[in-house]
């Protein structure tokens, strides 16, 4: 299909977000569980060293990210926008385009990789047992990541038609099939590169898969022909914004690691990771619901639907809250015994880290749909100079922190600037664009949210209470009765607030009236 031809037949965007989120939280579900249970197995496996020295070789390379140049979140606009408008001739440059521009990073990432690997134990507290291993897994993890960029492009696109249930079937399985080969090869005497190893085959595997999906779904041609600077300066407009916000969140993220590799030890990395992983489970679970969010964006700003931005921009991040809120709660309450449970009393000092980055998170995960419509609708350029200040604050007030008061100094580093992005620019500048009253949105986001988790945290509290747990078995029948009252919260909810609950209670009232008289009769 060329410039000016018809669109493509448009979805039930309702439908589309059902399946789109459904199949996410399946996929998320199958990431957590896996991974909260294989966390520990590989810490006792591999031992502190080991594995702190795991953590920031992953921490390293995940500056890799940098030099995506918001490329990805570009696919994902104009694929979107793009299939919306049915201009296929100008989606097969941007798609051909991206793939050799990624093509060249991979090439350039390769040669920083071959020279990280021969000065990481020059830079970072190594330990001495590790000196010869430490090069082969940055070498090993680097030359993957750096492969994973032309080949990811076909995940953007998938992305960029919404199919993410596709995305989730392929992730659902490759966690499952590496799990599995972790245990094992653990179990049989396998160390630090098979582990590695085995991490890393898996994403270039799904990759493929990726390929397989995108050709079958959007057969659109390949070939040099099809690259052209239009297509590339598009592509650096666009992605100039992102890739400060992905600097940012680096910064944000992965310096903690780093940081404490320079001035601490591996070991003291562990324990960072522990508090800090078990709040990356919830983010995770909120960012896999807003995903759905940028192509939405995208599609209503392509028709001019500002009325459905406005709705998606309050009920997007009514339904963060309502996810994100009650297992803060559950994290700040019980997190002590979920910790002890996890990964044995050794680790308890982790608490105070959990509990200074939930709380902060938390602020900002509530607002994840904020920052995937500023994508979608390319307005994205404040929020990538306001969250690289967060980032640099975020370094420098970790390393200063850090020599007086260690990993909880690091923790600080992160909580507090991040705290201040939440509350005095995301709800005040998604507001003014969207031309909503704070006041208004403050309300019909985050009221309903903050009353149905109250009643949760006063029951998980008088679980606390009665007795502390000590096995996964009791720490569930602590969480039970709070899941049941916010249960019932929720369901109370859908039925009077929602448009779809409503109706399907009316139909069931009907249906009650009716059998009542048909029994009469």
């Amino acid at each position: 299909m060329s410039k000016g031809a018809p669109p493509h037949q448009p979805v039930n965007l309702k439908i589309q977000a059902v399946k789109n989120v459904g199949s996410s939280w399946l996929a998320l579900a199958v990431t957590v569980a896996v991974g909260f249970f294989l966390a520990p197995f590989i810490l006792h496996k591999l031992g502190d060293e080991a594995y702190g020295l795991w953590i920031l070789v992953f921490s390293l390379t995940g500056y890799y990210g940098l030099f995506d140049l918001g490329i990805r979140s570009t696919i994902v606009r104009y694929v979107s926008k793009l299939t919306t408008t049915g201009d296929d001739d100008q989606l097969s440059r941007i798609i051909n385009t991206s793939f050799l521009s990624y093509s060249v990073l991979a090439v350039s990432l390769l040669v920083v990789t071959a020279i990280g690997s021969r000065v990481i134990d020059l830079l970072f507290h190594v330990p001495p047992a590790f000196l010869n291993t430490a090069p082969l897994l940055f070498l090993i993890v680097g030359s993957s990541i750096a492969l994973n960029f032309p080949l990811g492009l076909f995940a953007g696109i998938l992305e960029g038609l919404q199919k993410f249930y596709w995305l989730n079937l392929i992730q659902i399985i490759s966690i499952l099939l590496r799990a599995w080969l972790i245990v094992v090869a653990l179990n049989r005497g396998g160390g630090l590169v098979t582990l590695t190893l085995i991490t890393v085959s898996f994403p270039l595997l799904s990759s493929v898969a990726h390929i397989l999906m995108v050709r079958r779904s959007l057969p659109l041609p390949f070939g040099a022909k099809f690259v052209d600077r239009r297509s590339f300066r598009q592509l650096i407009s666009y992605g100039a914004a992102t890739f400060m916000i992905i600097v940012a969140a680096r910064l944000r993220f992965q310096t903690d690691a780093l940081v404490i590799g320079m001035f601490l030890s591996s070991s003291a990395i562990t324990l960072f990771s522990i508090g800090s992983k078990l709040v990356d489970y919830p983010t995770d679970v909120v960012q896999s619901l807003a995903q759905i969010f940028t192509p939405m964006s995208s599609q209503f700003d392509s028709t001019g639907d500002t009325e459905g931005l406005r709705k998606m921009f309050v009920a997007g991040n009514r339904a963060c809250a309502l996810t994100i809120f009650p297992i803060c709660a559950a994290l700040v309450i019980l997190g002590r015994s979920l910790i002890e449970i996890w990964v044995g009393p050794k680790y308890l000092a982790s608490y105070a880290i959990l509990l200074i980055l939930v709380l902060s998170t938390t602020l900002y995960s509530a607002q994840a749909t904020s920052t995937k419509i500023l994508f979608g609708i390319s307005r994205h350029r404040v929020l990538a100079a306001v969250v690289l200040v967060e980032g640099a604050a975020n370094l420098v007030l970790s390393i200063v922190l850090v020599r007086y008061l260690g990993i909880i100094g690091v923790a600080l580093g992160t909580a507090i600037p991040l705290t201040c992005t939440s509350i005095f620019f995301l709800p005040l500048h998604l507001c003014r664009i969207l031309k909503i009253p704070l006041g208004t949105f403050l309300r019909q986001a985050y009221l309903l949210p903050l009353a149905l988790c109250a009643p949760f945290a006063v029951a998980l509290l008088s679980m606390r209470h009665l007795f502390h747990a000590r096995t996964y078995f009791q720490f569930m029948l602590q969480l039970g009765p709070g899941a049941l009252v916010y249960g019932v919260g929720l369901l109370w909810l859908f039925f009077t607030r929602e448009a779809m609950g409503i109706k399907m209670w009316t139909r069931f009232t009907q249906f009650l009236h009716e059998s009542a008289g048909w029994r009469n009769r």
